[in-house]
């Protein structure tokens, strides 16, 4: 182990135990101090994200940062981390909350400002310490949130050192740090995630991100319309829950366009589509990373298109669905592809085939009023969390206005090559024992188990 990590290591080690023991009353109000002096300094940190990424939209970022840090609080206050957390009596278990340890966190260049508290707050709130990777192209944003979480620890005297960074990141340091850590929670490329899970320690990753999201002929576009446009252009798409497809039943596919196109929406030509197609994926395989999160107007202009004054998103007619449709895959950019269906099964099996692309496992969305509709493409799809009626990246991590813990960590389950399936908050940074009593035998009962079995082939 290099001498960074291996002084990180135990400067976290030290902290940690420090705090071990305290009691929920300390280590909530480390958890708000934490969580206000970062909270506070949220246009300077947005500011420098903006200035050191080049991505994304500072007043989004803003909101994101204030937003999410925000959530993340509302969501660990009054929840119990501190010793007995659960008793049943029925059945004589006592459950008692212990913390992990020292966590690693990676995070991304995309998210590089609110990924951080995101995370801190709820391994704190698990009296865990927590050392970041950031991406090295965000490493200065980094170096800021933690300045500003470091400042809420000292303010309430808890040891500093409960929360860290790589100074100086790199990929072999990111490696490093995984094999050393109790617990490795990934935000970020596949690759990375993939290391994370390779590196020998209990680890929570991502998968790739592709939101496939229908209008029904029962939606009101209207409403759609603005609610996919401030999904789409959330912070120019760095989320990997932003809407990347649509899939417009016909008898609306007409009117759904006008909808969008008076959000901003420019529906491409063919020629154009080209022309983007070639930016996008010059090698017709691999993303390129200079379009990511910019602009529209600057994304135009190097692609070659000449879009009129008010354009907020490009569109473009989804082909063919496979492999060699590029359009199918996540983008990462201003750009939505627009698909069209005729009947509802149709809609379902379109996502089920995008999503199995790229994307499987993360989430898709509906606008719709039908019920029935819902339940069906959740029994059918593939997909971890599916959005109803709201904007997609907005949801999918946490809103005030749904029910999804905040995070933006966003576990894809087996299908997308991750342990589970939830939004990674509090209940994943924390180790319980269970404590078993002796209850009265609960012996089961042959005729109930195999009694239908009996009667339907006998014994």
């Amino acid at each position: 182990m290099s001498s960074i990590i291996d002084e990180l290591m135990s400067k976290a080690r030290a902290a940690q135990q420090q705090i071990e023991f305290w009691p929920q009353e300390k280590v909530d109000m480390m958890v708000a101090a934490v969580g206000w002096e970062t909270y506070k300094r949220a246009e300077e940190i947005a500011r420098l994200a903006i200035e050191e990424t080049q991505m994304g939209v500072y007043e989004h970022k803003l909101l994101k940062h204030q937003k999410k840090t925000l959530g993340t609080l509302r969501d660990l206050q009054g929840v119990k981390t501190v010793g007995v957390i659960e008793e049943d009596a029925e059945k004589g278990l006592i459950k008692i909350a212990k913390p992990v340890g020292v966590i690693g966190a990676l995070t991304p260049v995309t998210n590089c400002e609110t990924t951080l508290p995101s995370k801190a707050l709820p391994a704190l709130k698990g009296r865990n310490a927590i050392i970041f990777a950031p991406h090295p192209k965000a490493k200065k944003t980094a170096q800021l949130v933690c300045e500003s979480m470091r400042e809420g620890l000292k303010k309430v005297g808890a040891p500093q050192d409960l929360i860290q960074l790589i100074q100086e990141p790199s990929i072999d340091m990111a490696k490093e740090l995984m094999t050393a850590v109790d617990l490795v929670v990934a935000t970020g490329g596949g690759p990375m995630v993939k290391s994370a899970y390779s590196s020998g320690t209990p680890a929570y990753g991502v998968g790739a991100g592709n939101a496939v999201v229908i209008v029904d002929e029962t939606a009101n576009l209207a409403e759609a319309a603005e609610k996919i446009f401030q999904g789409k252009t959330f912070d120019n798409a760095t989320s990997c829950s932003s809407e990347n497809s649509l899939v417009i039943q016909s008898s609306i596919y007409a009117p759904m366009l006008e909808e969008l196109k008076k959000q901003g929406g420019y529906m491409c030509s063919d020629a154009e589509r080209d022309k983007l197609q070639a930016l996008m994926w010059p090698d017709g395989e691999h993303l390129n990373g200079a379009i990511v999160a910019q602009p529209v107007e600057k994304l135009a202009a190097m692609a070659g298109i000449e879009i009129p004054q008010g354009t907020t998103f490009l569109m473009v007619a989804g082909k063919k669905v496979g492999k060699e449709d590029p359009f199918c895959k996540e983008k990462l950019s201003l750009v939505l592809t627009i698909w069209k269906y005729e009947q509802f099964d149709e809609a379902v099996k379109m996502v089920e085939e995008i999503t199995a692309i790229n994307g499987r496992g993360h989430s898709c969305g509906i606008h719709t009023s039908n019920e029935d509709r819902i339940l069906q493409l959740g029994m059918r799809v593939k997909a971890s969390r599916i959005m109803v009626n709201q904007p997609h990246s907005y949801g999918n991590s946490g809103n005030y206005n749904n029910g999804m813990p905040f995070t933006l960590t966003l576990g894809c389950g087996t299908w997308g090559g991750n342990i589970t399936t939830e939004n990674i908050h509090w209940k994943h940074y924390l180790n319980v024992t269970w404590i078993s009593k002796p209850i009265e035998p609960v012996v089961p009962d042959e005729a109930a188990i195999f009694g239908g079995y009996w009667r339907e082939f006998g014994k």
